[in-house]
């Protein structure tokens, strides 16, 4: 019960933060991806200001035996850029440059433009059914 409050709260925070900060808005992102119209270097800012919170958990971290609501840290450790990551990575961001959201702001989106939400959402979970069959 208390990793499921744990992560309530965790994402209503960051949800909260996609909605005060505009980046649930795919109008935004569009904005900043679109280098030859007119520039909106505002995710650019969200983005720079996340690294400062992050660089402090970072350190934190390392101080810790294990994470508050878990038995241990659950840390990447593939380091090769391979084929696969590429292909994820180009078939990502051309869904992200065309919608304009990526899954916490589709998700956040439910609730403020819950149509265009619920097909962008649909569509992410068939790609991972279908990530999931064919691996």
């Amino acid at each position: 019960m208390r990793q499921i409050l744990i992560a309530l709260f965790a994402g209503t925070l960051f949800g909260a933060g996609l909605a005060y900060s505009g980046m649930a808005d795919p109008a935004r992102v569009q904005g900043f991806l679109d280098l030859f119209g007119p520039w909106d270097p505002t995710l650019a800012f969200v983005m720079g200001g996340a690294m400062i919170p992050m660089a402090i958990a970072w350190i934190i971290e390392k101080q810790l035996d294990r994470p508050f609501a878990d038995k241990g840290f659950s840390l990447p450790t593939a380091s090769v850029i391979d084929r696969k990551l590429m292909v994820g990575a180009l078939i990502f961001g051309s869904g992200w440059g065309i919608s304009g959201l990526c899954p916490g702001p589709g998700f956040a989106n439910l609730a403020i433009n819950p149509f265009p939400a619920l097909m962008f959402v649909a569509a992410l979970l068939v790609g991972m059914l279908v990530h999931r069959v064919t691996e």
